[in-house]
């Protein structure tokens, strides 16, 4: 469940082989929820008295409406994570890249710092593919699917250009 009892941290180092579950606790509302279960992967030692580092993985997929059509997509999220986690009182508790936790707390909780990252780390838009045509702007027909029978408007500020361009090509 990603929480770790921190007497035993003190004398070994753990591997972290577990997930964050979609439904679980640690998200919040209006936060981009993956798409399934986030891999969390890595070690989890001891960096000196009071203080603790993660290193490894996350693993997962976010959902979304494809930035150009709309419709449903998925998109990959892998990064390297690194977490330095320190008690209250220690110095490094004014640094905003270290997690902070109780110094009596009997266990360490990494769910905070892994939600952290997979924000940091998934898209804000996803794509359904490459070669996405998307949406025609006039009448909304997705141009996945085929072409649409609108008339491209043109904007008539730019036919000096036009004219110009013609002209040049002519001679």
């Amino acid at each position: 469940m990603l929480c770790f009892d921190i007497r035993s941290l003190d004398s070994q180092a753990i591997q972290v082989d577990d997930v964050l579950a979609a439904d679980d606790g640690a998200w919040e509302e209006g936060d981009r929820h993956p798409d399934g279960d986030v891999h969390v992967v890595g070690r989890l030692s001891s960096a000196g008295l009071g203080r603790w580092y993660f290193s490894g993985q996350l693993d997962g997929q976010v959902r979304g409406a494809c930035r150009r059509c709309l419709n449903e997509a998925t998109a990959p999220v892998m990064d390297e994570a690194h977490f330095i986690f320190a008690d209250s009182g220690a110095e490094e508790a004014d640094d905003p890249d270290v997690y902070t936790i109780d110094p009596r707390a009997p266990t360490l909780d990494i769910r905070p710092a892994v939600r952290e990252q997979w924000l940091l780390s998934a898209p804000a838009l996803v794509l359904c593919r490459d070669d996405c045509k998307g949406l025609c702007p006039i009448c909304g027909t997705d141009l996945n699917e085929g072409e649409c029978a609108c008339v491209p408007v043109t904007d008539h500020r730019w036919d000096a250009l036009r004219t110009t361009r013609t002209d040049a090509e002519q001679t």
